[in-house]
């Protein structure tokens, strides 16, 4: 078979898949070129340069597999490539000793102003005072984001004595205690408490702009940020003006929201470490990297099983299991939406009804799959799914129930949030055409499709909310597609579940949340 290598990558790599398969390396080429070749091959091998988007798979016939010599799959298009049945992976755990490494440097840099003294230096300036820096022993260091990369960022600052304190809803107390590091409520608190901040958190819709400059002028004047995680989720023109203005003292920065880039608000500043996205840049890295997704690429097109698959599950599944794994994605990304300060550390997986007389153990694991997608630090796989839950005390509690009173087959997910209530959403699919339905949301029956996306308010059922919140998304020019309302006791508690034509900006959500009185709104993309 054939084999595109469209990036530079390891010479270890390229020998590993010429050992099976006839391979071209051609690199810098247009997305033009790249349409006029890719027909030809049954794999590509890219790093982060090549775009592999839908005009790709679209042209690409015999593709097979889309590997990415690393652990971002930002330059690949994952749901045009399932829908033309192509694998897409990845190399997960190449670069997360480098980039943890990577950031302790620039934490060291950004402490003892290295960049800025060694410039000096050169340009025939002795200025020792000048660049007098401060002590990283019994300073605090706050991680936003404790997964693998924090991990081992919070474990290597832990040797230098600082103090930790770290923002992560899915990582159990128990766990963190044990890395010692002392598990704060909200974001806000983490920057306010910190005199170093590092970012480690995935990119998503929620994340993109999270440090702005309300939240910059949170942290203390004596402060400094670093983000060696993905570009965007600091504001870079906020993040100039809190080093300009001294809201904070300093920053260190490794990734933009546009790359590459040579034009940054941020470049130029006498108080800001910048690189160009090297947290991955290490020889050892990229030899990791390079033979792992060779590795990964040679069972792909041998048709066995893909470890690093973030889009295709490796095993065989159950013919009558295999339509509830979309479901069960969906559940775990609503389960986790409607927790928002996190959850608990067991969730619960109900097998009901003919479900439960087949081994559906593979759903649970979808489940899993949608409850990390949004706070993991890279993709979440079949795979990898079990590992990522328990490295954040996440365990899960599966029961088969051949009972299922109103349905055929139930899939039901439950939980406890942080504050020790329960959480339960469950769904089902109706035929013909294994339909997806959500039957329960905040433990309360509804009857309502899954969509793209969706708001859900818990409020008190009194006569005029209906009518309010249509009014209030359509003021905001929001469409509704439908809508549902569902109760246990006239008057009691509600729950109203929305499927809607475009996400809700979380200003409206905010609105429509304090205009009806809600207890609590969601919006959530599934």
């Amino acid at each position: 078979m054939r084999i595109l290598v469209a990036d530079p990558l390891a010479e270890a790599g390229v020998a590993a898949l010429a050992e099976q398969h006839d391979v071209d390396v051609k690199t810098g080429l247009s997305k033009d070129e790249l349409l006029e070749i890719v027909d030809a091959y049954d794999a590509i091998v890219v790093r982060s340069q090549t775009t592999i988007d839908a005009d790709v798979f679209a042209a690409a016939s015999s593709l097979k597999v889309v590997a990415r010599a690393g652990v971002g799959l930002d330059n690949v298009d994952v749901e045009a490539g399932t829908k033309h049945g192509v694998i897409v992976c990845n190399a997960p755990q190449s670069n997360i000793v480098s980039a943890a490494e990577h950031t302790v440097a620039l934490l060291l840099s950004l402490a003892r102003n290295i960049p800025q003294a060694h410039a000096a230096l050169v340009q025939g300036k002795w200025e020792r005072s000048k660049w007098s820096g401060t002590e990283l022993h019994d300073k605090t260091l706050g991680v936003l984001g404790l997964g693998r990369i924090g991990t081992l960022v919070a474990q290597r600052c832990h040797a230098f004595g600082m103090r930790l304190v770290a923002y992560d809803p899915f990582v159990a107390p128990d766990r963190a205690a044990r890395l010692g590091v002392e598990l704060l409520d909200t974001v806000d608190e983490v920057l306010e408490r910190a005199d170093f901040v590092t970012v480690h958190l995935p990119k998503t819709p929620e994340t993109v702009g999270l440090l702005d400059a309300d939240r910059l002028r949170r942290m203390k004047p004596t402060a400094r940020l670093l983000n060696v995680a993905r570009g965007g989720i600091v504001d870079e023109q906020a993040l100039a003006d809190a080093l300009r203005d001294g809201v904070i003292a300093g920053a260190a920065v490794d990734v933009f929201a546009s790359e590459p880039t040579t034009e940054s608000p941020l470049f130029g500043l006498s108080n800001a470490v910048v690189t160009p996205h090297l947290g991955a840049s290490t020889e050892e890295a990229q030899d990791k990297a390079g033979t792992q997704v060779a590795d990964y690429v040679n069972l792909a097109l041998a048709g066995e099983f893909v470890p690093s698959a973030v889009n295709v599950q490796g095993g065989p599944v159950d013919e009558d299991v295999k339509p509830f794994l979309p479901l069960g994605e969906k559940l775990g990304r609503l389960l986790t939406a409607l927790a928002e300060d996190g959850l608990g550390g067991e969730v619960t997986v109900e097998y009901c009804g003919q479900l439960a007389d087949h081994d559906a153990r593979v759903v649970g694991l979808s489940v899993l799959k949608g409850m990390l997608g949004a706070v993991a630090s890279e993709p979440v796989t079949f795979v990898n799914a079990p590992l990522l839950a328990d490295e954040r005390g996440i365990r899960v509690r599966e029961i088969s129930d051949p009972h299922s009173e109103d349905y055929v087959s139930l899939l039901r997910v439950s939980g406890t949030t942080r504050d020790g209530a329960a959480l339960r959403v469950a769904g089902t699919l109706l035929q013909p055409g294994s339909r997806e339905r959500l039957v329960e949301v905040w433990n309360t029956p509804v009857d309502v499709d899954p969509a793209a996306h969706m708001a859900f308010f818990r409020y008190e059922d009194r006569p005029g909310v209906v009518g309010a919140v249509g009014t209030g998304f359509g003021e905001a020019g929001v469409n509704i597609a439908a809508a549902q309302v569902g109760r246990t006791t006239a008057g009691g508690e509600a729950i109203m579940a929305l499927s809607l034509d475009e996400a809700v900006p979380q200003d409206v959500l905010e609105h429509i949340t304090e205009q009806i009185g809600a207890r609590e709104g969601r919006s959530i993309s599934l």
